[in-house]
């Protein structure tokens, strides 16, 4: 099974492509004009073992938020796309990930109820050009339109490259388990039989 999949959007903020294999080796083509984001997608795509390719042009000469939220729009829907029914996946999947004196915990549901809980604790900063708030838009953005309970949680951290880097290697690696197949699934991994 291939869970392979295009997405597609164009507002007059933002023009995405995104091509994602789920079952991939890591591989990521990213190019969105915010180079930290990039860094981080890339983090996400390798830790993830998915292959990844996105070319995303906004309107950075207003800020960042519209692309980086839009990046996360669209993955989320490439993300709800390849898994179908969700039929033989993990469906749960969770990670500790540190980073030098940061270390994040990811816990996912595949649960067809896209949200987030976000305890993310960061200095307000830029990083580069990247705003350390956008961080937590991309991930509502992501949960939300891939359907996905997602929390994330700092358990210690003083550098927001550290934290943020943990933060998007550690929903990565849960993600991983989550949309693995599991040979002793028979179907929908719920008890009500849809997700």
């Amino acid at each position: 099974m291939t869970r392979t999949v295009i997405c597609d959007r164009e507002t007059t903020e933002t023009r995405i492509h995104l091509d994602l294999t789920l079952d991939g080796t890591g591989t990521a083509d990213i190019t969105t004009g915010a180079p930290f984001f990039d860094h981080m997608l890339c983090a996400f795509t390798r830790h993830g073992g998915f292959d990844l390719a996105v070319a995303a042009q906004g309107d950075l000469e207003v800020d960042e938020h519209h692309t980086v939220e839009d990046v996360g729009i669209v993955l989320g829907q490439a993300f709800a796309q390849a898994l179908g029914d969700k039929s033989g996946i993990t469906r749960f999947g969770d990670a500790v990930v540190p980073m030098d004196e940061a270390c994040v915990l990811a816990a996912v549901d595949i649960s067809g109820r896209g949200q987030l809980h976000y305890r993310v604790d960061i200095p307000i900063e830029l990083i580069g050009t990247f705003d350390t708030t956008l961080a937590r838009e991309f991930f509502i953005a992501f949960a939300s339109n891939a359907g996905i309970t997602l929390h994330l949680q700092s358990l210690s951290g003083d550098n927001s490259h550290h934290i943020l880097e943990a933060a998007f290697k550690a929903a990565a690696r849960a993600l991983r388990t989550a949309v693995a197949p599991d040979a002793r699934v028979v179907g929908i991994p719920s008890t009500k039989g849809s997700l």
